[in-house]
């Protein structure tokens, strides 16, 4: 399977299952139109709209788009690409919004796959988190380059200093230019993480966490982000130098575009970054548990 094929593939997490006859193929308006079906669940404030709890807790838990799809059509029966109102939207992460994003590119016809990494434009000084953890959509230009999509901020639903169907890749890192950044000295490792009220997630462990989960997504696992499993899981004292070795080749193998379905395959292959049986999902709002994936969702 060359590249293209492997990108317009549908993963089991991607797979929208029927999707609307009428749905867009350009990009653009594929931005527009899941920005119009979802809504962060963090961001209730920023439209003037009071998420319920209940799914500012439980409906970033769905893991499949089909899933995402089935909510957003029992809260409205209106053909998906009609306009919704907030609270007919899937309150979801920008996993969600990425994931979408990459279904419905593909069963479109464009190659795309979901990148996990760290953001600059959502931070705005006050956390000494200055690259912040977030997951984009990646697709495939006519000429065989890749861009970087940003479909949480499309249509203008926030004010960045770029195209969201452009995003340049400083103001995205993906996890392996962040790894290798941190590990080479170019950048701090305290500035990666999310900052929260408690105070900051951040370190080269939490830049770890991410190398795993976006080789993973580059694989067609495209798991929840606050999953889980092997070289994740490892708390920092038990990290090997084997260990760091294989992150290193990770990192280098995915921190450009120029990764090939191949490596990919290859690298995925290890044990330790193979998605398990069961992994631990250290949810926001619902506790940390374990989760047992059927064998399909393991890549």
């Amino acid at each position: 399977m060359d590249s293209n094929d492997f990108h317009l593939k549908q993963s089991p997490y991607s797979d929208p299952g029927a999707v609307p006859a009428d749905l867009p193929a350009d990009p653009r308006e594929l931005g527009a139109l899941v920005r119009n079906l979802l809504i962060h669940r963090e961001e209730g404030g920023h439209f003037g709209y009071a998420m319920p709890e209940e799914r500012r807790h439980e409906d970033a838990e769905a893991r499949y788009v089909s899933e995402i799809l089935r909510i957003l059509r029992e809260r409205s029966q209106a053909p998906l690409t009609e306009h919704r109102e907030l609270g007919e939207r899937f309150a979801g992460t920008c996993r969600d919004f990425a994931l979408l994003m990459c279904a419905f590119l593909r069963a479109t016809g464009t190659p795309a796959r979901v990148r996990c990494g760290f953001a600059t434009y959502f931070e705005d000084g006050s956390s000494p988190v200055t690259h912040g953890d977030h997951w984009v959509t990646e697709y495939r230009l006519s000429d065989g380059s890749w861009r970087l999509a940003d479909a949480q901020v499309a249509d203008g639903a926030h004010d960045v200093p770029f195209d969201p169907l452009d995003v340049p890749r400083d103001q995205f890192l993906v996890a392996g230019a962040a790894w290798r950044a941190c590990r080479t000295g170019d950048a701090d490792p305290h500035n990666f993480g999310v900052p929260l009220p408690t105070g900051p997630l951040q370190g080269l462990w939490f830049v770890r966490c991410n190398v795993v989960r976006d080789l993973a997504a580059l694989g067609g696992v495209e798991v929840l982000p606050w999953d889980a499993w092997g070289l994740a899981a490892k708390d920092e004292p038990e990290v090997t130098a084997d260990d760091l070795a294989l992150l290193d080749a990770v990192a280098a193998a995915t921190a450009t575009e120029a990764v090939s379905p191949e490596e990919i395959r290859r690298l995925y292959a290890d044990l330790r970054l193979t998605v398990p049986a069961e992994i631990t999902s250290h949810t926001t709002y619902l506790g940390v548990r374990q989760v047992r994936l059927p064998e399909s969702l393991r890549g």
